[in-house]
């Protein structure tokens, strides 16, 4: 018996190494494009395109990042796609937690038909909606503009989806009880349902603040000019030009354009799990 056991858990390490070891390669494959990015970005001009390939060039050009603000405006480009990010995350945010609160609490006719309806928009690509927006907000004045960036993709129905999940798993009694004590319907939603729903709120944001900041087809439509209201997507463009294609440009523009999104998922990172479950992406 005292032979059984060492070599049990013998076996179960043996298949712990390889386990940790498969995750390993498996992260570097998925990882190996940002690595190339970061490799790429770091290489001087004529190094590039280089035979034999190489990861990284013979010195590394840690100057290629800030050749990247002189080439063009790229500090505009980050400006405007941390305002409208920024912005249309809130206020999606503040649409889909009060209209996840009414389709899953309140009691009126017609709810779930228009639920339903709401929920089938999410079935339209942008592509079909693109030309009706863009005469909306022509005849809105508002071509070129902050609020046609940020107002036409914040009402999605997705976000009222994720909040009703949530709000359909409080407990009832809890909504009663607080409605006792003398919290009115909004009181009830801003002091006791509201707190609930941080981890399904940061899952949201997340998903709506990575969507506005690598949108391109909207902006490209939307915006005339790319110097003033150009978001990230449009800038990256710029390095594209009649004097060729500035590859070591491109990367280190790129690297930086990934800051916002990963700090942003560094400090949302232990709501994520815990939002991903109660709203109903775990697969419940």
């Amino acid at each position: 018996m005292s032979d059984v056991l060492p070599r049990g858990r013998g076996v179960r390490k043996l298949r712990s190494a390889v386990g940790y070891t498969l995750l390993v390669l498996v992260a570097l494959l998925f990882m190996s494009p940002l690595i190339f990015m970061v490799g790429t970005s770091l290489k001087a001009p004529s190094e590039i395109f280089s035979t034999p390939p190489s990861l990284f060039g013979s010195t590394l050009e840690w100057g290629n990042y800030s050749e990247v603000f002189s080439y063009a405006p790229f500090t505009r480009y980050l400006v405007n796609g941390v305002v409208v990010a920024t912005s249309g995350t809130l206020v999606t945010l503040a649409v889909s937690a009060l209209s996840g609160y009414a389709f899953s609490r309140l009691r009126w006719r017609g709810r779930t038909a228009t639920f339903t309806v709401f929920l089938a928009t999410m079935m339209l690509p942008q592509e079909v909606i693109i030309v009706p927006a863009f005469v909306l907000m022509r005849e809105l004045g508002w071509v070129n503009t902050y609020q046609a960036l940020i107002v036409p993709w914040a009402f999605t129905a997705l976000g009222a989806f994720l909040l009703r999940q949530f709000f359909l798993t409080v407990p009832q009694e809890l909504e009663d009880a607080a409605r006792i004590d003398g919290l009115g319907r909004l009181g009830t939603f801003f002091r006791i349902m509201l707190p609930l729903a941080r981890p399904t709120l940061a899952v949201l944001a997340v998903f709506t603040f990575i969507t506005y900041w690598n949108s391109f087809l909207w902006p490209l439509v939307i915006v005339n000019d790319v110097s003033t209201l150009g978001t990230i997507p449009l800038g990256l463009q710029q390095f594209f030009g009649q004097q060729g294609t500035q590859w070591h440009l491109i990367m280190a523009a790129s690297v930086i354009s990934m800051l916002p999104s990963t700090v942003l998922l560094i400090a949302l990172q232990r709501y994520l799990v815990r939002g991903i479950v109660t709203s109903g992406l775990g697969g419940r």
